[in-house]
């Protein structure tokens, strides 16, 4: 018997030793699943890396809502104004959602006897010459401290005779403590009588996209109103603001409608992370809100003065791409690429000129532009600033004394104008058509005599210039640095580019109306290897 498990033993472990062996021999020859080059690959998956943070249920909301609510409030600014002699009347300023979003919906207000009251939520209304009228406008906000600080959009309240805040089942009238239109940032002040519940200010910077985050408000005169969805992007720039160097919107698909604006976005945690201003009028759940963190950098001076003082270097400043980067001789697209400087500016004084480039001030790295303007505004008028400045491929220190920033100073931004190719010359691989500047373009272009260069005048859609917003109409007036004083300093700067370097147009565009100044702007493309 003995013999016999012995005999068996050693069958089961020949056994297991050739099952080893076979499993041994597979994965060497890669007939298993598991090997190293596998998970190599498994570490370039996205779809592999998302799925490790997935989760298998969607959070519900209904405790946060409860919790929060409370402290958010719907506004009402009521204005009374008298008919112009055109029997049109309305509120002063430019309402984000009309100029850039389309008409307000309509909605009926209770008429009053004796007095004309308005269809729709704050547009004019018509009456005789002299005659009072009053025009409402909604909106929503949330309060940020016990004794009752209440922040909504500038827009909300923009020009308004009297404003009233709705909290729970009361009427408060509200003073207005301060307002910025710069961020479109209004801070009011109520007096309930004993300490309100209110909603802490979270970290805009740290919230990422994809993130949920909640909106509640009075959208279309439906008071709280939650509604949910996620972070869709981030360090958005629509142009609605009226000074665009200050734009810097949280983008949500959480849906937010008309009488939304000044509402909270609200993390996770309860937190207020944004503060909603617009919406897409073409768009399903495109919405658009100022980040919390704008609003705690002028929030003590909105409490203290009730405006707010920035420091001001009169600069035109642009984000850096590659090609940008490449032809400057920098090692990333890390800086401020100056492309204008106001005339009797600071920057100016202190000897900054358009194609430098900043990378950092007072020793911070200015990595895109909105961090040398956070910085530069934070520190005031009368402030002192030190600037290293990329020119000419070395590194040189510029120091600042900045001024306070004229209402309404915006960044320069892009744009167009046509001219009818007469005359033209061109280069075929660059993809356009120009000629010297002449009496009659200058005219038809609003072209000072001091300026000098080419006038482009035919772009072509495949052009690398077109590509860089070179369009019809635009000055080329230095190439490399090097100015350009008519075609034959073009074309010699062009044929002097060796193949593959990079070529920097330095241009101008003006309004043929006249009236605004010209838009600089750098254009960066690259020579061909061989032509």
């Amino acid at each position: 018997m003995s013999t016999n498990r012995n005999r068996n033993l050693a069958t089961f472990l020949l056994v297991l030793g050739a099952v080893v062996f076979g499993m041994v021999l597979a994965g060497g020859l890669q007939m298993t699943v598991p090997s190293q080059a596998a998970e190599q690959d498994q570490n370039y998956s996205a779809t592999r890396l998302a799925a490790q943070h997935a989760t298998a249920t969607l959070p519900s909301f209904a405790d946060l809502a409860e919790a929060v609510e409370p402290a958010v409030v719907s506004i009402q600014a009521a204005t009374i104004e008298k008919a112009p002699a055109g029997g049109r009347g309305g509120r002063g300023g430019t309402d984000p959602f009309e100029f850039f979003f389309g008409p307000r919906g309509r909605r009926q207000q209770p008429q009053q006897p004796q007095q004309q009251q308005p269809d729709d939520e704050d547009g004019p209304v018509q009456g005789a010459p002299g005659q009072e009228f009053r025009s409402d406008a909604g909106g929503s906000g949330f309060v940020i401290s016990p004794d009752g600080l209440v922040v909504t959009n500038n827009h909300v309240i923009e020009g308004a005779t009297s404003v009233k805040v709705h909290l729970g089942d009361r009427d408060y009238t509200a003073q207005v403590k301060g307002f910025d239109k710069a961020t479109d940032l209004a801070l009011l002040k109520i007096d309930a009588g004993h300490p309100l519940r209110y909603l802490e200010l979270g970290d805009s910077d740290a919230i990422r996209v994809g993130d949920w985050v909640m909106v509640i408000g009075n959208p279309l005169n439906l008071d709280r109103t939650v509604t949910t969805g996620v972070v869709s992007a981030k360090g958005r720039s629509i142009g609605i603001s009226g000074d665009a160097s200050f734009e810097n919107f949280i983008q949500t698909d959480a849906a937010i409608n008309f009488g939304n604006s000044g509402g909270p976005l609200i993390n996770m945690q309860g937190q207020v992370v944004a503060i909603a201003t617009a919406i897409n009028y073409g768009a399903e759940n495109i919405g658009f809100a100022v980040p919390v963190s704008t609003l705690k950098e002028i929030l003590p001076q909105l409490r203290e003065k009730g405006r707010v003082s920035r420091g001001y270097l009169g600069l035109g400043v642009r984000n850096l791409d590659y090609t940008q980067a490449q032809a400057w001789g920098l090692p990333g697209t890390d800086g401020a690429l100056v492309q204008s400087v106001e005339p009797n500016a600071p920057a100016t004084d202190a000897g900054i000129q358009h194609g430098d480039v900043i990378l950092s001030v007072d020793g911070r790295k200015v990595k895109q532009t909105r961090d040398l303007i956070n910085y530069v505004s934070a520190r005031g008028p009368n402030a002192t600033v030190k600037l290293d400045v990329w020119r000419d491929g070395k590194t040189v220190q510029k120091q600042v004394k900045l001024r306070e920033r004229p209402a309404g100073q915006d960044s320069e931004e892009d744009d167009a104008t046509q001219a009818k190719p007469d005359g033209s010359r061109g280069v075929e691989w660059l993809g356009i058509q120009y000629q010297d500047l002449n009496s009659s373009l200058r005219s038809a272009h609003g072209i000072p005599q001091d300026v000098s260069g080419v006038i482009v005048t035919s772009v072509a859609p495949t052009s690398p210039l077109y590509e860089q917003f070179v369009r019809p109409g635009s000055i080329i007036t230095e190439i490399n640095g090097q100015p350009i004083k008519g075609a034959g300093d073009f074309e010699s700067a062009i044929k002097s580019a060796k193949p593959g370097a990079y070529l920097r147009f330095y241009a101008l565009q003006f309004d043929p109306r006249g009236g605004q100044k010209p838009i600089p702007f750098f254009a960066v493309v690259q020579a061909p290897a061989a032509r």
